[in-house]
């Protein structure tokens, strides 16, 4: 029976944590397909060098080993051939056994971001994270509303006991991080993962970047170092190990995991059977086919020499063009390059909007802090374009700069 009264056209608010948030990651992404833009933007890898013929080849004798056992839905914990390999991988890399009780596999990386957010944080609770933070982080705790404290790695004056035991947990990315790029040494490594043993609280290593190795090896994990002061038994230490394959064979797959104690791997399955009931039994199932037959070792030390040609492109032209106006250091691995303004006029969010004008893109300090208010230094990538590309990129945003310099005189 129809209304009589005025059709209402205003509907309930969407939620409130949204106001809060961004769309940098929605506009790098979409700037990445436009043909006339240069997006330094995203953490991307260089999609000419996928190796698709070993995909293709993986993908069919997958189906032929598993048939119809990798197109169902499967365990949620993911497919356990997948979470055996990748138990004995953690085990030989750290020197400690794990088993797959202490693993749970993911929808990359993020997806295990997602679901600590959902097992440990409750709104107004306290994070310890290592600052600027990686924006996906963010996004991904947001709707949980917490309180960030900035990580200080510094052994003497750094982050102390009762901070950290105040929090639910400390997030660090110690291998060229995003975004700064920074390699953090083993001692200050060592140091924090023993003030966590004493606060008692959960430690998170992100570390999607290790394969990205260029001067030098990254040296132990956290976890390995824990697993050093815990040699014998189930593990069951604060340490939670974030890993995937997007960085070292392509991100399409969406393989990633998360290595920690049995009780925290299980709670992080009773929040992921809500969030996608299993994860692809298929790219499970592909992933384990490219791991045996050792394609990924084959594959990263092809693309880290082209990633290092294309980094130091980056590095040469900055300092033929932007040296006048940013700092930065050389990374030893990862993807990125974080410049930091040396002219204090320079503010990172307005060079935003200017360098989009010269079709360009980069991401701006802002969205590495919790409180959008890191406006002097933005993050480069370098790994997905060739050098003459990225030096075009740097042409146009020192054209950016010089119109953001003389708009502000």
């Amino acid at each position: 029976m129809a209304s009589d009264g005025p059709i209402r056209t205003r509907r309930p608010a969407f939620s409130r944590w949204l106001a809060a948030s961004n769309n940098i990651t929605q506009q790098f992404l979409a700037i990445g397909v436009d043909p006339d833009f240069i997006s330094m933007a995203g953490g991307l890898p260089a999609a000419e060098f996928y190796p698709t013929e070993a995909i293709a080849e993986a993908t069919q004798l997958a189906l032929a080993r598993w048939g119809a056992g990798a197109l169902e839905y499967g365990p949620i914990e993911g497919f356990a051939p997948l979470r055996q390999m990748i138990a004995a991988r953690i085990s030989r890399e750290t020197g400690r056994r794990f088993a797959v009780d202490n693993v749970l596999l993911t929808v990359g990386a993020m997806q295990g971001l997602d679901l600590l957010g959902k097992v440990l944080i409750d709104p107004g609770e306290r994070i310890v994270a290592q600052f600027p933070t990686y924006v996906g982080a963010l996004d991904a705790w947001r709707p949980r509303l917490p309180v960030y404290e900035p990580l200080d790695w510094s052994p003497d004056t750094g982050t102390g006991v009762a901070a950290l035991a105040a929090a639910k947990f400390v997030y660090t990315v110690p291998n060229y991080s995003n975004p700064t790029g920074a390699l953090v040494p083993t001692a200050a490594r060592l140091t924090l993962l023993e003030k966590v043993l004493e606060a008692g609280t959960w430690l998170v290593e992100d570390d999607p970047y290790l394969p990205l190795q260029y001067d030098g090896p990254a040296g132990p994990s956290l976890l390995a170092l824990n697993g050093a002061l815990e040699p014998a038994g189930p593990y069951r230490g604060p340490v939670i190990y974030l890993g995937t394959l997007s960085k070292s064979i392509v991100p399409g797959l969406r393989v990633g995991w998360v290595i920690a104690a049995p009780e925290m791997i299980q709670m992080l399955a009773l929040a992921k059977q809500s969030s996608d009931l299993a994860s692809s039994m298929l790219t499970h199932a592909v992933a384990l086919e490219l791991l045996e037959a050792g394609r990924e070792t084959a594959h990263v030390p092809a693309i880290v020499r082209h990633y290092v040609e294309r980094r130091d492109a980056l590095c040469a032209a900055a300092d033929a063009e932007l040296a006048e106006w940013f700092d930065w250091e050389i990374p030893p691995g990862g993807m990125f390059v974080w410049m930091r303004r040396r002219h204090p006029s320079i503010d990172t969010d307005q060079l935003y909007g200017l360098a989009l004008e010269q079709k360009v893109a980069f991401v701006p300090g802002s969205v590495f802090d919790p409180q959008g208010r890191l406006r002097s230094a933005m993050r480069v990538n370098f790994t997905r374009n060739p050098p003459s590309v990225l030096r075009e990129g740097v042409s146009r945003l020192a054209e950016a700069t010089k119109n953001l310099l003389a708009s502000n005189d």
